[in-house]
């Protein structure tokens, strides 16, 4: 059951060939036989898991329930989850029981969905490999040398593993589509606006987005829908219809305008990456897709303008965190400012301290004009880069990370080599587009079958068309039905 899609999932319980609690209890043993090796679960939540599931078969048995309704799933442990600890991964957090609901979390509970846990990311979302996490890192089942990606790699390593047949994800710089790409996965971050931001803990405001890590486009439709939507409590969401994803995913691929960014196919790109990108490329075009070469020359300058304005939001969003309210607590405290100085330094990892240093630091007086301002105009040079190209094609592609997944430890020491990992992802971020990872070959690597993504960008509110485009591709190719040896 387990190597079963949503989809699939969905019509097994509908036909009745197996109960919510049946399957909900066979995920629940993996978890228990599987996950420690992989770290991919900060909390398991069994007892509500099955109640969820006794609820789902009842409405199944009397005729009710919707497409997802008795599904299991997981949550990125950066969503608040009513009654449940909510920790970002943190230190900070470790003892913090969310009272609420996320937005996210309401809609995928009120569609039928079973929670089977919260998953292991990298602290506050602040990373791109999962390493940063306090309660450890988190192992790639495709190799348990190498990482995940991050920072939902919990969430990745979960589904790739068939831990759980999907689960949500958050993108701030490319923290979907690059774990995605690296574990074999479909993972969508949608329009900045689309899915509620309520109860998602604020990383980079104008950044973050949720979305989905699932194991092909047709899974990630239905949750898509299920999530999106206007909700009033969430000042950045937007009042526009979501459409039904998944009845529009067979929109042909003939006459598609596909635009091939020139920038990211040059230095740094590994070879073989590029190899299974081009074959991709080719087979779209066979299939009828018109390939064209575009340029946005303004995009070598995503990952220093994203490393400006996202610590920037970052250290805003942290001065909450001061031990006086929620989250940790350093013993005795001297006064105010000791009590707000040891908490801080007891409860943030060293990524997360580095990122707020230098967010205040480019927000301080003196420099904003010299770095955050500068970096919110090159913002606006990438945003129009990407709008101009959208008069000529009608998705953009690229790979999506530059190489397959690094062996644990490998970058940790050089933070440069780190965040150029996401430098094919961070610019779609950056102008608030729709974004999507699917698998397109493997690499070998020390021996290793390692998974290459491939990453298709659209406009605003374009998310139907990438599904549509990404599933038709996956009707011609088999690489997102393949599982790590010892989990299928």
């Amino acid at each position: 059951m387990h190597t079963l899609t949503v989809s699939e999932l969905a019509a097994g319980l509908r036909a009745r060939k197996f109960s919510s609690l049946d399957l909900t209890l066979h995920f629940l043993g993996r978890i228990e036989r599987l996950g420690p090796e992989l770290n991919a679960f900060v909390t398991v939540t069994a007892d509500r898991a099955l109640a969820d599931a006794r609820a789902a078969d009842e409405s199944l048995a009397k005729g009710e329930g919707g497409p997802l309704t008795g599904v299991p799933i997981a949550h990125k442990d950066i969503f608040c989850t009513d009654g449940i600890l909510t920790t970002c991964s943190s230190k900070m957090l470790s003892n913090f029981v969310a009272p609420y609901d996320a937005t996210v979390v309401r809609r995928w509970r009120a569609a039928g969905t079973v929670l089977l846990g919260k998953t292991n990311m990298d602290e506050f979302a602040m990373g791109s490999s999962n390493e940063t996490s306090f309660f450890g890192p988190v192992r790639n089942p495709w190799d348990l040398k190498r990482v995940p990606g991050g920072s939902s790699g919990g969430s990745a390593a979960a589904v790739a593993a068939c831990l759980a047949p999907a689960a949500t994800g958050t993108d701030t710089g490319g923290s979907i589509r690059q774990p995605a790409a690296l574990t074999n996965l479909t993972g969508i971050k949608p329009t900045y606006g689309r899915v509620s931001r309520y109860g998602m803990i604020a990383f980079a405001s104008s950044l973050d987005q949720a979305g989905v890590l699932a194991r092909s486009a047709a899974d990630a439709a239905l949750l898509l829908e299920a999530m999106a939507g206007f909700d009033p409590n969430d000042s950045t969401s937007v009042d526009r219809p979501v459409p039904h994803y998944a009845a529009e995913l067979n929109q042909p691929l003939k006459g598609l305008r596909v635009g091939i960014i020139r920038e990211f196919f040059g230095a740094g790109l590994d070879p073989a990456v590029e190899k299974c990108v081009r074959a991709a490329i080719d087979l779209l075009q066979q299939e009828g897709a018109v390939i064209k070469d575009v340029s946005l020359p303004s995009l070598p300058l995503s990952v220093p303008t994203y490393y400006v304005v996202a610590p920037a939001e970052c250290s805003s969003n942290l001065s909450r965190f001061d031990g006086v309210r929620f989250g940790h607590r350093c013993e005795q405290p001297q006064d105010l400012l000791d009590l707000y100085q040891r908490s801080r330094g007891e409860g943030f990892g060293a990524e997360v301290k580095r990122r707020i240093m230098t967010g205040t630091y480019v927000l301080s007086a003196g420099y904003y004009d010299a770095y955050y301002l500068q970096a919110q105009k090159c913002r606006a040079l990438i945003a129009g880069d990407f709008a101009r190209a959208f008069d000529d094609v009608d998705v953009v592609l690229s790979p999506t990370s530059p190489t397959a997944a690094f062996e644990l430890g490998a970058k940790t020491s050089d933070p440069i080599a780190m965040y150029l990992n996401d430098i094919y992802s961070i610019a779609a971020n950056l102008a608030g587009l729709p974004g999507i990872s699917i698998p397109c070959g493997f690499v070998n690597e020390g021996g290793e079958d390692l998974p290459v993504g491939l990453q298709l960008v659209g406009p605003h509110f374009g998310e139907s068309r990438l599904l549509s485009v990404s599933h038709q591709y996956q009707q011609h190719t088999d690489w997102h039905q393949r599982v790590p040896a010892g989990y299928a």
